[in-house]
C-alpha cells in the first residue's frame, strides 16, 4: 500500500518543522527520495543529551531540526525559591566546563541588583579566574573537535592541560569541578602566592603545548577537509540568530562584551579580539585558538597589577562577614545569621547583566520584590541561543559533517536546558 506522510492525521511537530523548511526535496514520496535520520539525544558526538532530526537525501542534509530538553532541571524556576545566596552553586551547573565564569556572571548580577561593589583584589581575581575558565573551556572544544574528526593525539594533549588547570582550581577553590567560589560582595577566600606563582608557571608554558597542537592540526590535509567550508554562516544569518561569543566573531563580527561594554577591570587590560571571516568550522577552531592566547596576556597582565587588600566587601547587612568576625563580634554574628536564614533583601527593581562568558553573552535578568528570593530570574545561556543556527549551518552538508559542525560550535546542554 502506497502510505504517504500526508496522509496521516497526527503528524508531530517536529516532522512539520522539516516539512516547512525550503529544501528541494519533496515528502510526495519519502521510500524512494529521502529519510529522517534521528541522532541522538543518546549519542556521543552530540556533546550531550541533544536531539537532531535529520531529513536526508542520500547522504546530504536537506533539514535539521534540533530538539533540546531532555537535561531539563528547572534552575530558573528553582530560583524563585532560593535566596541569592543559596543559587550560587547551581550556577556551577550551567556550563559546567567554566563553573569559575559562571559564578563570577551570577555575582556581578546581585551586586548590580544590590548596589554594591566588590573590593578591587576580587575584583582581579574573579577576571584571572574567569579567563582561566575560558582556556579550560576552549581546550575542551580543542579536544572534542579533534577527536570528532579523528585526531586523537589532540584530545589527549588537551586533556593534560586540562588537569593542569584543574589542579589550579583545586588550590585556588578547594574543589576541582564545582567550585562554587565567588561570593556575593567577593570570594570565598583569597589566593595564596603560591598559588599565584603556580598560575603563573601554567600560563608561561601554555603558549608552547598550543603551538604544539596547532602544528597537528594546521596543516593536517584531513582536518582542514573536515573544517575548511563546513558548516557556514553568514555574518548577517549570525546576528539575526542571536549567536555570540566564538561563533559570531569567526563571522567577522568584532564584538566582545569585554570590550564593547567592559565589567571587572578589562578596561585596564590590553589584550585584541580575534576575529575572522568565513563563518565555517576552521575559523571558529582559529578564533579560539587566538582567544587562548589572549587569555595568557590578560592572565600575565592580571599577575603582574594585582593590588592587595581584601577580597570581601564590608556590608555587614548585605554581605556575608568573614568568619574570623563572625566568632569574634556580636554584630557581626547576628548579621551572618540573619542572611543566612532570611537572605538579602534587594530594593525592588530589576537588572540585567551579562559577561562574556568562553561560549558568548552570558546574562542573569533578575526581577526583586523586595524579598530575600528573586521573584523572576532569566539566564541568557549562549549555548542555548547558539544551537537554533544548526538549521543554517547543516543546510546540504554531508551527513559525516554533522559531527564537525555540532563541534565547531560548542555547546554544553547543562545551560541550555535550563
Amino acid at each position: 500500500m502506497d502510505t504517504r506522510r500526508d496522509d496521516i492525521p497526527h503528524k508531530s511537530r517536529i516532522l512539520q518543522a522539516l516539512e516547512d523548511q525550503n529544501t528541494s526535496v519533496s515528502f510526495d514520496d519519502p521510500l524512494e527520495n529521502e529519510m529522517i535520520l534521528n541522532m541522538g539525544p543518546q549519542h556521543p558526538a552530540t556533546h550531550g543529551v541533544l536531539r537532531l532530526l535529520i531529513r536526508l537525501d542520500g547522504e546530504t542534509v536537506v533539514g535539521c531540526v534540533p530538539e533540546i530538553g531532555y537535561l531539563h532541571r528547572g534552575y530558573e524556576k528553582l530560583a524563585e525559591n532560593c535566596s541569592y545566596h543559596e543559587f550560587i552553586p547551581h550556577t556551577d551547573r550551567l556550563d559546567y566546563l567554566s563553573p569559575l565564569s559562571n559564578n563570577t556572571a551570577y555575582a556581578l548580577a546581585v551586586e548590580k541588583l544590590l548596589g554594591i561593589e566588590a573590593p578591587p583584589r576580587a575584583t582581579y581575581i574573579r577576571m584571572m579566574i574567569t579567563e582561566l575558565a575560558r582556556i579550560s573551556s576552549h581546550l575542551m572544544f580543542l579536544g572534542s573537535l579533534a577527536m570528532d574528526v579523528g585526531a586523537l593525539t589532540v584530545w589527549m594533549w588537551s586533556f593534560r592541560e586540562r588537569e593542569k588547570e584543574y589542579d589550579l582550581f583545586e588550590s585556588i577553590a578547594g574543589a576541582r569541578f564545582t567550585t562554587s567560589f565567588t561570593r556575593i560582595g567577593g570570594l570565598a577566600q583569597d589566593i595564596s602566592p603560591e598559588t599565584m606563582a603556580s598560575v603563573k608557571k601554567f600560563v608561561d608554558e601554555l603558549p608552547g603545548h598550543i603551538r604544539e597542537c596547532e602544528k597537528l592540526l594546521n596543516t593536517n590535509r584531513i582536518f582542514l577537509e573536515r573544517t575548511d567550508g563546513i558548516g557556514v554562516i553568514a555574518r548577517e544569518q549570525a546576528i539575526d540568530l542571536g549567536l555570540t561569543g566564538p561563533c559570531l566573531r569567526a563571522c567577522g563580527v568584532e564584538h566582545d562584551l569585554r570590550k564593547a561594554n567592559p565589567y571587572l577591570a578589562y578596561s585596564a587590560m590590553d589584550f585584541d579580539v580575534p576575529v575572522y571571516e568565513g563563518g565555517d568550522a576552521l575559523a571558529r577552531y582559529y578564533v579560539r585558538m587566538d582567544e587562548m592566547r589572549e587569555s595568557v596576556k590578560i592572565i600575565q597582565q592580571i599577575l603582574q597589577k594585582i593590588p592587595s587588600g581584601e577580597v570581601h566587601a564590608f556590608k555587614p547587612k548585605k554581605v556575608l562577614p568573614k568568619k574570623d568576625r563572625i566568632y569574634t563580634r556580636m554584630e557581626e554574628l547576628i548579621h551572618d545569621f540573619m542572611l543566612v536564614n532570611f537572605g538579602v533583601e534587594p530594593p525592588v527593581g530589576e537588572i540585567y547583566s551579562a559577561v562574556e562568558a568562553p561560549k558568548g553573552e552570558l546574562g542573569f535578568y533578575l526581577y526583586s520584590n523586595g524579598e530575600e528570593h528573586p521573584w523572576r530570574m532569566k539566564i541568557r545561556s549562549p549555548s542555548f541561543t547558539n544551537l537554533q543556527s544548526l538549521p543554517v549551518m547543516m543546510n546540504k552538508c554531508m551527513i559525516s559533517d554533522v559531527v564537525a559542525i555540532i563541534g565547531s560550535l560548542d555547546p554544553v546542554m547543562g545551560e541550555a536546558d535550563k
